[in-house]
């Protein structure tokens, strides 16, 4: 827990049990073979591989319900934001085939989200063997409160903010940042949990790699309307939600306290 604070992203093995890893596995299977609306190739034509992902699947698919609930990880994120309540903010599927190229740039997730507040954590939770130089890698106490400019992950593109207006992403060639760099090897059952401001980057896969990442929402956190189009988009959220407010609303449902579903 102290590394989380301290990082801002920290791993957890055997976080879920071969039963939940089962369960979750299925949730997975279940997407891919029926993605949602949200749901895009985020790779290239020419990639042997292919980089899926998918957004916001819960309420359709039982067994991501089951995990986001009634796992430990409502405990484990309201432990790690410190926090007296967590919400479920929304999943996430990414999922690349074996001989993928595509790279997930350095990033943070914070400028794509449409909430502001500190108390927060995503849970990257892999459902195969992950080796360490195909892992979620993070610069470690990146999450200070620095928004780093978005972009397109593909063609670099600003879309969201005029060029100049935040800082740049790091130079992640220079020998001092990449000593800051930490990652771990997974196995089905562990998981990385990391702040919405961490910056993090992975590279492509030589194996199949199936990762389900799971967001929780804290005291703090409040609707912020962006004047883009956030990832994932909640569509006429706005209306029911005004800025500043508090994120009490059926899409993001009270997990912590435990309230059986």
């Amino acid at each position: 827990m102290t590394n989380f604070a301290r990082d801002g992203a920290v791993v957890i093995r055997g976080a879920l049990s071969a039963d939940e890893i089962a369960l979750l596995t299925r949730g997975v299977e279940i997407n891919l073979a029926q993605p949602g609306p949200l749901a895009a190739v985020a790779s290239n034509a020419d990639d042997p591989g292919r980089f899926f992902e998918d957004f916001c699947n819960w309420q359709r698919i039982n067994e991501y319900e089951h995990i986001l609930r009634d796992s430990a990880l409502p405990t484990l994120a309201a432990a790690l934001m410190k926090s007296t309540t967590a919400r479920i903010y929304h999943d996430h599927l990414l999922v690349k085939e074996a001989g993928t190229r595509q790279p997930t740039p350095w990033h943070q997730d914070q400028p794509y989200y449409n909430v502001d507040g500190r108390q927060n954590v995503s849970f990257w939770i892999p459902v195969d063997p992950v080796p360490r130089e195909t892992t979620l890698e993070f610069l470690a106490s990146s999450h200070d409160g620095t928004w780093y400019m978005p972009r397109t992950f593909m063609s670099k593109q600003t879309k969201w903010f005029p060029e100049g207006a935040l800082a740049d992403i790091p130079d992640m060639t220079l020998a001092e940042n990449q000593q800051r760099v930490i990652g771990w090897a997974l196995e089905p059952g562990d998981l990385v949990a990391f702040h919405m401001l961490t910056l993090h980057a992975a590279s492509g896969s030589a194996t199949r790699r199936r990762v389900f990442s799971a967001r929780y929402l804290g005291d703090d956190i409040v609707h912020a309307p962006r004047a883009w189009r956030t990832s994932p988009e909640f569509e006429g959220l706005s209306k029911a939600l005004h800025a500043g407010v508090a994120m009490d609303h059926e899409l993001f449902p009270l997990v912590f306290p435990h309230t059986p579903n």
